[in-house]
């Protein structure tokens, strides 16, 4: 019994895996769960997004999750690796592979000068000294300094800016598979860090810093650590988001932005990575179909009191978020455990 368990935890992945690469290929439709069929344009570029997400969460996860660092600023690095590539791309007129190696840079220096500074507190001062500077990155991106950024309006990718094959609808699939990609790098890596000596050592400054410092090691490196680390695999889905949307937007800069991935990995469950994954994979998708279904006529001839709340994506996804946070605390990666530890 047990080990036909095992054999099926191996399959299944691997199917999923096949099948997700295989989707651009699949002339196929679900009513309801998409737009159009499964190879169309829009449902790869929702998907491809939904990847991005995933990952992203995850990369949150592994500091909020596994070290217990709460930070208000992850949006920061994520928006990093969006405005620096597209700076790059755009305003510098680089090439794709210097603009990504400038990101790299980018994304290895910021954080390491910024944790190296936002590490020497604890708790909520953390918290407080993370959303500042992240607050002042979304001041610096809307004062559109020398006209690099943009403002409000963003920064658009001119056609000119990247490679044939990653531009136009056309060519959705190849940006899909980047984004299939970038989530299996980012889980595969996620996977690999918390098993690793230093990813046990994050579990144990989550559950009791004092205790790592009574056995001689030193948590601040160990934070470090983890802090750059995520912000960097944080910076590569701002990569992959900029090639998926074709430019670069403010909001991704925001505190809300960074409010949004804690609630997808509370969503998914704190602690799990495969839960992040789910739960960054689920917001998306319902904060993106929720969107289009609020639009649609069967509304219209609904009583006020249902038509309009109902009307608001964010309303629902908050009435979806409570109902699980209180009838499902471990997030949906929890039900998936509990229900393995009852089969055993």
């Amino acid at each position: 019994m047990r080990g036909g368990m095992r054999i099926g935890r191996t399959i299944a992945p691997a199917a999923l895996a096949i099948l997700a690469i295989a989707l651009p290929w699949i002339h196929f439709s679900i009513p309801g769960l998409f737009g159009g069929t499964l190879n169309a344009p829009g449902t790869l570029n929702l998907l491809g997004l939904c990847f991005v997400f995933g990952g992203l969460a995850l990369t949150y996860d592994l500091l909020f999750g596994f070290t217990g660092l709460l930070s208000f600023g992850h949006a920061l690095y994520f928006a990093v690796g969006v405005y620096t590539t597209a700076i790059a791309l755009t305003h510098w007129h680089r090439s794709l592979p210097q603009a990504l190696l400038l990101t790299a840079l980018v994304s290895v220096v910021l954080p390491l000068g910024l944790g190296a500074v936002c590490l020497r507190m604890r708790g909520i001062p953390f918290a407080m000294v993370t959303l500042a500077f992240a607050q002042a990155g979304s001041i610096l991106v809307m004062q559109n300094p020398l006209g690099l950024t943009g403002g409000e309006e963003g920064l658009a990718l001119g056609a000119d800016a990247l490679p044939t094959r990653l531009v136009g609808v056309a060519n959705t699939h190849n940006l899909y598979w980047i984004a299939l990609a970038y989530l299996a790098i980012v889980c595969a890596v996620g996977w690999w860090t918390v098993n690793s000596p230093p990813g046990r050592v994050w579990q144990a400054i989550r559950e009791s810093e004092l205790r790592v410092e009574v056995l001689g090691l030193n948590p601040y490196l160990y934070k470090l650590l983890a802090f750059v680390l995520s912000s960097f695999l944080a910076s590569a889905a701002g990569v992959v988001y900029l090639l998926l949307q074709g430019g670069a937007n403010p909001e991704v800069t925001t505190a809300n932005f960074t409010l949004a991935l804690l609630v997808m990995v509370v969503l998914g469950g704190v602690g799990t990575l495969w839960g992040a994954v789910i739960g960054g994979i689920v917001y998306q998708y319902l904060d993106f179909r929720l969107v289009a279904l609020s639009n649609t006529p069967a509304l219209a001839g609904l009583p006020d009191v249902l038509r309009i709340p109902f009307s608001e994506p964010l309303f629902i996804l908050g009435a979806l978020f409570i109902a699980l946070v209180l009838f499902f605390p471990g997030g949906l990666g929890g039900i998936v455990q509990r229900r393995r530890a009852a089969i055993h």
